[in-house]
């Protein structure tokens, strides 16, 4: 009976730690909503998107995929900017193509982007020709 139990214990030790590293495999996940109400200053454009994206602290590598509909034009630039607050603007961290809609994408992050990522002090923006700025912007939050 007692080895039983300790084989149980192990098993169940076992299994945790499997289902952790899975967990911790698979990345932690970020989301954006980009709007034109979130832009610096603001746009009253009827374009909207979304960015889900996934860190991966091992390989320190971040891959997004996103979609956008209803902008002005043609996309022509997205980026991850920051380090900024939602309000702020900030400088080019990332640089995305301008995409079609949907879109996909990866790039490695160094320490002090993995920091910004992980505080919230990242957003990702389109661009178009109407709006060269930005059209629609989303601050990128860990996804519940």
């Amino acid at each position: 009976m007692i080895h039983a139990v300790r084989y149980g214990l192990a098993a169940a030790i076992l299994a945790a730690t499997v289902s952790g590293a899975s967990a911790a495999a698979e990345g932690l996940a970020y989301k954006a909503e980009l709007k034109g109400a979130s832009e610096v200053p603001a746009n009253d454009t009827k374009g909207t998107g979304e960015v889900t994206a996934t860190y991966d602290p091992a390989s320190k590598t971040l891959t997004w995929t996103g979609s956008y509909s209803g902008l002005t034009g043609p996309a022509t630039a997205a980026h991850f900017h920051g380090p900024a607050a939602a309000g702020d603007n900030a400088g080019v961290l990332i640089p995305a193509p301008a995409p079609a809609s949907p879109f996909t994408g990866t790039a490695a992050l160094d320490e002090a982007k993995a920091a910004d990522l992980a505080a919230g002090k990242l957003y990702f923006n389109i661009h178009t020709a109407a709006n060269p700025k930005g059209e629609i912007r989303g601050q990128v939050m860990r996804a519940p």
